[in-house]
């Protein structure tokens, strides 16, 4: 049946398989993106604060922070098939069905929030001494990881309702909830970890303490909107709950690859870490650094991927792949463009970038030369953040998992571990061999979006 026009409508009912391809997808995308830049904003300021206290606190924290993603990125996986189930029902107006989609991931990721929260305050020493550091880094970044993780229920909560409300094409209230609590995050981080005023002096627990007081209180606004349902596309429900283990198995079929490509990705990171470590504390220190700045760079243009990727569900749920392709292709376009001016203004700022987070002069040195080896790779980034996001959008997650694992275990980590030894690079052939699996991941997401199977994926 043809869609009829629709009257007038709040922002957050908007209709996106209508209208212009490209304006639709800004639209969209604009407040993911800031919603990503938010997110690295919190994480960069807290690391000034850190840096602050040395390189043994960047490097226990850095270290930390891996393992941290790690769950983030499993639970983003996780939360990939509810996202792609949720679109596919909004796109063909059974905002019903979304609803209760939404209500069965919630309960699904209570627990995994549970889960996680208890295994990281039980085995934070142990999962950190696979790293070798030394003992007032392994100590610091212990306690900045027991401290994140006794709420970690407070963020799986909060990623599971950015994640449905962006499903449904609300972009705009998660972007504001993140506005706020990331506000709250910033001004009491530095009073938490230096003690100002009335607080205590907790380091670098102080930091993890403030993230964790933002997040609560993104979890429980979130969560509020969309059980409330008055500002929200979606109304969850807990009256006359009943699980649905079908759908949940669909969610968990579709959700499983993308939780295991970003876990192994995660690994891969985690394993990459332990081949950095041998360089020395500021080998570590330089790394992680540039994980900050590179991941502040990239967020505003992945949330332009996550945008493709909620349209592209949609309009699959709408009957009308060709205008999900002129999505992910638009969506490309659009993030080359990006990601070149990116990779110009962090060759020629590098230095200037690493001054922002210590005065070491020899830290200086050596992040800023891994920076500008590291933007070369960013001409690839557009290619693989905007076709990602489009075919995982759709349902279709396996093929990303295999590119991922085929990128992270046969090229990344063998070329990272043998380049500083077969030439005369020494820690920079660690970089450029990110570099090199940058450019196979963008021709591989390329062949594969160009077969079109990703069109033909159902989700139950």
């Amino acid at each position: 049946m043809a869609r009829q026009p629709a009257p007038k409508q709040h922002a957050f009912q908007r209709d996106w398989v209508r209208g212009s391809v490209t304006g639709n997808l800004l639209s969209l995308s604009w407040p993911i993106m800031v919603h990503y830049a938010l997110f690295m904003v919190g994480q960069a300021v807290d690391m000034i604060w850190i840096g602050r206290l040395g390189s043994a606190a960047v490097a226990g924290v850095g270290t930390a922070f891996i393992i941290h993603m790690l769950v983030v990125s499993a639970k983003m996986g996780l939360d990939a098939g509810a996202r792609a189930m949720i679109a596919r029902a909004i796109g063909s107006g059974d905002i019903q069905r979304a609803s209760h989609l939404g209500t069965q991931a919630f309960v699904v990721s209570m627990i995994y929030g549970i889960f996680f929260s208890a295994l990281g305050l039980i085995f934070a020493d142990k999962i950190l001494d696979l790293f070798k550091l030394r003992p007032e880094v392994a100590a610091l970044g212990t306690a900045y990881m027991r401290m994140l993780f006794s709420g970690w229920i407070f963020y799986s909560l909060w990623l599971l309702a950015f994640n449905i409300m962006q499903a449904s094409g609300d972009t705009t209230t998660p972007m504001f909830i993140h506005l706020f609590t990331r506000c709250v995050q910033l001004v009491l981080s530095p009073f938490m970890v230096f003690g100002w005023w009335v607080f205590p002096r907790l380091g670098v627990q102080g930091a993890a303490l403030a993230m964790i007081i933002g997040q609560g209180l993104g979890m429980v606004i979130s969560l509020w909107i969309l059980f409330r349902g008055e500002k929200s596309r979606l109304r969850l429900t807990l009256k006359g709950f009943r699980l649905d283990v079908l759908n949940i198995g669909h969610m968990v079929k579709i959700g499983l690859p993308a939780l295991v490509m970003g876990v192994q990705a995660n690994l891969g990171q985690t394993v990459l870490m332990k081949i950095i470590a041998p360089f020395g504390t500021l080998a570590i220190a330089s790394h992680t650094l540039n994980q900050q700045v590179e991941m502040f760079v990239f967020m505003p243009g992945f949330g332009l991927g996550a945008g493709a990727g909620v349209l592209v569900g949609q309009n699959l749920g709408a009957q009308q792949p060709n205008r999900a392709e002129r999505t992910g292709w638009n969506a490309t376009a659009l993030m080359e463009g990006y990601m070149a001016f990116c990779a110009i203004a962090v060759f020629l700022g590098a230095p200037n970038l690493m001054r922002i987070f210590t005065t070491e002069a020899e830290l200086i040195r050596l992040g800023a030369t891994f920076l500008r080896i590291a933007s070369i790779g960013y001409l690839m980034t557009g290619f693989i953040a905007s076709l990602q996001n489009s075919i995982s959008g759709s349902g279709d997650t396996v093929p990303p998992m295999m590119i991922s694992i085929l990128s992270t275990w046969i090229l990344l980590l063998p070329a990272a571990f043998l380049l500083p030894h077969v030439t005369d690079l020494g820690v920079y052939g660690i970089r450029w061999a990110m570099v090199l699996t940058q450019f196979f991941g963008a021709l591989a997401y390329i062949i594969y979006f160009r077969l079109g199977r990703w069109k033909r994926k159902t989700v139950g």
